[in-house]
């Protein structure tokens, strides 16, 4: 390809910079001697066919290449440009070495290549690689090396009809292509265990290409599954009906699952297993149940995926008094994927230890004694899979006076310290670090330091680096900064009833200790404009990602429980908002429905949503009794008001089958009126369990007992907020009925709603996370169990509607970081419906949070998305999100200047955006904890 030839017909871009300013002055020396100007135009369309050599034709309308191609001449030119700036000759074959060099410096090795070879070279390279492969096919046998160390030929024939059965009943998939990419992976005594491997890995790296490759290598890993499995347990594939007896047995010798499962009536319970719903799994799901869900001994896994669902619904009915009746009904829940517990309860169900709660809040006191028990307390906890919200306001600042030693305090940075070194020393249960987040209320005088705990540059016995971070702000202060007022900050021993109070009690109180520092009576604060706190409260937030904002007094006002308490923080995740106190350790119990999974065409279907929610709100109330307490405090708080925290995965997924675009009135709407109906259900249920087990002890005083339902507690925070409140309050159902029931009959649960994160069940389940948009709809997501592709099903059916999905659209995919956005050929409705998380203006998350968060008697985990954030947009953003009224916000995701790592277009290659947001401390494809996911 000569770079100085005359251009082809075809469209290519023509002006750069060296052109327009040194015409005539840089002269091309030809291979025959000849003298011509430099013209850049050329070297583009040479660049412009290499890459419609690797690409095809069809690639010529690519923006990407588009873009690459202008990008790429411009740096060629400039390079001429500098080193002949009085201008000069230069020979062809320099000009080419420096286009190879560039295109190489790009990452485009296949480009390159085609660029530096002849037509004739390449097509006799083709030839002798297409002969070669021939031959390697017609001659092709390789030896297998067995356990005992002996070899047998590989069976071909076998592997072919292992990998035909994983694509029955999948389109647009292919056994043989499969099986040829093992063949070219494959050497010659290769141990036996490396060709299953080899097939997974030849399977996994079709996904990106076709999603139903994704349950392809999901078959083919439950065939190995299998296979461990039985060969633990000493059965053959014919005892399949001795198998979950067999595996009980072994469960329970090895101190692994408790013997009580072993009282079922087990032929019965056997009756109900569905294995064809083993054909749901996505790779990813059944890898991470694989990796970290599955019961194992010494590493090998004889835990089924039918028997882990039957094991964790047996162990949650072991105390009903129709034990297989209703382990049966958990399990048709859970195996259909129609709901899904969290992790810490499908870790433990049936286990020797069944701690099955997710989430844990305390409240550390102001002594040493007490804050070191927090710490001990944070450990047991952090031990069995548990995530910690603390509240740290209790601690006295730096500079204030302890009476026992007459000295002054070091404040409460150094105990935040100690606290992140024991989250890091205690693991989830053998499963990964433990994970904590420190609550401060931002009154207290140590919160310009708290703010900092998560920088990397300063003292670091003054840092946190493994902890999260929350500020607790109260509405009082939202009203300052809105007012351009001053705020006052104090140390908690000197304005000791501060910790305990919301609403206009707060402001009372506030007001009039800022009274006692004008007269002198308080000397431990410090006053400053509230826009100065705010500033940097924002500024740490962009900059490390924490701490996030939540907020005090529309979780107390809105709180069911105020009569018993005051709500002190949230919990790791910030969907949790439970009272604690010195005696009371707060517990939450956590599971999803699948919101996907209750959807038909006309929307969503009630019957079945409310069959579900019966059916999981029993299981989750049977985990309140079950649970194994590591403290006796978290056990006190459990027993007495029995909250849970229901929850949903799949929004995003509805939005796409409803072909609602996330950024629309329309998914508000539909946010709005999907949780009316899981509220509904949700409330009537425990109104039901109620009547049949009795109502929790605390239950007279509460909110409930008084008829005020979530939905009625908005005018409760409207009558604080001087105005500051924008909230839809619309209803559609008979919520008149349900009001006069929960009065009559009560409330089994203190709580029922909170919306978790589910990045891993969701994961196991196939859909997207909680109430999540799509993040990219191409990328690798990391965890624990490698990296796995993700491709956006919905997008590849429209694109192939639309005749548009080939290997061209899945470069550009790559190279525009999994966006539709910029590729010109897709129709600008299918951009608008499958906008990514940082293309959706953050305001449609929040509008959609609130509208949820009006039926919420807890809260939810709301991530927002910011691509190019500013002070002036967070500042918006923030304040808005407090004018909806929400109750917490999660992680505020931006992103980095250089936000993707990009592959080059290799058959073999994953797709390499690595997801990392300006938020170092939890990335979205890999979260720090899964208790609530």
């Amino acid at each position: 390809m000569d770079t100085q030839s005359t251009p082809s017909s075809l469209t290519y871009p023509t002006h750069f910079e060296v052109a327009q300013t040194a015409p005539g002055l840089i002269k091309v020396i030809r291979r025959n001697g000849t003298v011509t100007p430099f013209d850049a135009s050329k070297i583009a369309v040479a660049m412009t066919k290499a890459f419609l050599a690797v690409e095809g034709n069809l690639a010529a309308g690519s923006s990407r290449i588009h873009e690459k191609v202008t990008a790429l001449t411009q740096k060629i030119a400039d390079t001429f440009k500098r080193r002949l700036q009085s201008g000069g000759t230069i020979h062809i074959e320099e000009i080419q070495d420096q286009v190879e060099l560039e295109i190489m410096r790009a990452g485009e090795y296949k480009v390159a290549k085609a660029y530096v070879l002849y037509r004739e070279e390449r097509r006799r390279a083709r030839l002798a690689a297409e002969k070669e492969a021939e031959n390697k096919k017609i001659a092709y046998v390789l030896q297998v090396t067995l356990p005992d160390g002996s070899v047998s030929p590989l069976d071909i024939s076998a592997l072919e009809k292992q990998v035909e059965k994983a694509c029955v009943d999948l389109t647009d998939v292919s056994a043989s292509l499969i099986i040829e990419d093992v063949k070219r992976n494959l050497f010659d005594r290769v141990p036996a265990h490396e060709v299953n491997k080899a097939l997974l890995m030849s399977a996994r790296t079709l996904i990106e290409k076709e999603p139903n490759y994704t349950y392809v290598t999901a078959r083919l890993l439950l065939n190995n599954l299998h296979h461990e499995a039985f060969n633990f347990l000493e059965l053959t594939e014919e005892q399949y009906d001795q198998y979950f007896e067999t595996y009980l047995d072994a469960g329970i010798k090895l101190e692994l699952l408790d013997p009580k499962l072993k009282t079922f009536d087990l032929k019965q319970i056997l009756s109900a297993f569905r294995l064809d719903r083993n054909a749901q799994f996505t790779y990813l799901g059944l890898q991470t149940l694989y990796d970290r869900y599955f019961i194992h001994w010494e590493g090998v896994r004889f835990e089924l995926p039918q028997a882990f669902f039957m094991r964790v619904a047996m162990g949650l009915a072991l105390n009903e008094k129709e034990k297989e009746k209703r382990a049966i009904e958990f399990y048709h829940l859970l195996s259909s994927f129609d709901f899904m517990s969290s992790t810490p309860t499908l870790f433990n169900s049936g286990t020797l230890r069944p701690q099955l709660s997710s989430c844990y809040l305390t409240t550390v006191p102001d002594d040493l004694d007490g804050i070191y028990s927090a710490i001990k307390d944070n450990a047991l906890l952090s031990k069995y899979a548990g995530g910690l919200g603390n509240d740290w306001t209790n601690v006295r600042a730096m500079g204030a006076r302890i009476k026992g030693t007459n000295g002054k305090s070091s404040g409460v940075v150094p105990f935040l310290n100690v606290a992140n070194s024991t989250a890091v020393a205690v693991n989830q249960g053998g499963k990964r670090k433990g994970a904590v987040c420190a609550y401060l209320e931002i009154w207290h005088k140590d919160i310009e330091e708290f703010l900092e705990l998560r920088k990397n540059t300063g003292d670091e016995r003054r840092r946190t680096h493994d902890m999260n971070t929350a500020n607790w702000i109260p509405d009082l202060f939202m009203k300052r900064v809105i007012e351009n007022k001053d705020w006052t900050l104090f140390s908690p021993d000197d304005v000791p009833d501060l910790h305990d109070t919301y609403g206009r009690t707060f402001e009372a109180a506030y007001v009039a200790y800022e009274e006692k520092t004008n007269r002198g009576e308080i000397k431990n604060f410090k006053k400053m404009p509230a826009t100065q706190l705010w500033r940097k409260m924002l500024t740490m937030l962009f900059e490390t990602g924490h701490p996030w904002m939540t907020f005090k007094d529309p979780c107390n006002l809105r709180s069911p429980q105020q009569h018993v308490g005051v709500v002190h923080s949230s919990n790791l995740c910030t969907e949790i908002t439970l009272n604690t106190n010195l005696d009371e350790i707060a517990v939450c119990n956590l599971g999803s429905i699948n919101l996907i999974a209750h959807l038909t065409e006309k929307g969503l279907d009630g019957t079945k949503l409310q069959k579900t929610i019966q059916t999981a709100l029993r299981m989750l109330d049977n985990v309140i009794d079950i649970n194994y307490y590591s403290v006796p405090q978290a056990k006190n708080s459990n027993l007495k008001h029995r909250p849970v925290g229901m929850g949903l995965m799949g929004f995003q997924d509805a939005l796409y089958k409803l072909r609602i675009p996330y950024a629309s009135k329309e998914a508000v709407t539909f946010a709005d009126r999907s949780m009316e109906l899981i509220s509904y259900y949700a409330i009537l249920a425990s109104t039901e369990l109620a009547e049949e087990r009795g109502s929790y002890s605390s239950f007279l005083g509460s909110l409930w007992s008084q008829g005020i339902l979530p939905i009625d507690s908005i005018k409760l925070l409207q009558e604080t907020r001087d105005g500051y409140l924008e909230l839809d309050q619309s209803q559609t159902l008979d919520w008149k009925k349900l009001r006069e029931r929960v009065m009559k009959v009560g409330m089994r649960n203190s709580n029922v709603l909170a919306i978790a994160p589910t990045a891993t069940i969701s994961n196991i389940c196939g859909v997207s996370q909680s109430i999540e948009p799509t993040y990219q709809n191409l990328f690798v997501k990391s965890n624990l169990s490698g990296e796995f592709t993700v491709i956006n099903p919905y997008l590849v059916a429209d694109l192939k509607r639309e005749k548009l999905w080939d290997e061209v659209m899945i470069n550009d995919l790559k190279y525009y970081n999994g966006s539709v956005a910029k590729v010109a050929r897709v129709p600008e409705t299918l951009k608008q419906l499958y906008g990514t998380a940082f293309e959706i203006d953050p305001i449609w998350l929040v509008d959609a949070g609130a509208r949820r968060q009006k039926w919420i008697d807890q809260s939810q985990s709301l991530n927002l998305y910011m691509a190019q954030p500013s002070g002036k947009k967070l500042d918006q953003l923030y304040r808005h999100a407090w004018m909806r009224g929400l109750k917490t916000t999660y992680y505020l995701r931006s992103m980095g200047a250089t936000n993707a790592e990009k592959a080059t277009v290799d058959d073999r290659a994953l797709n390499a955006v690595q997801v990392e947001p300006t938020s170092k401390a939890c990335l979205i494809t890999d979260p720090t904890c899964e208790a609530c996911q």
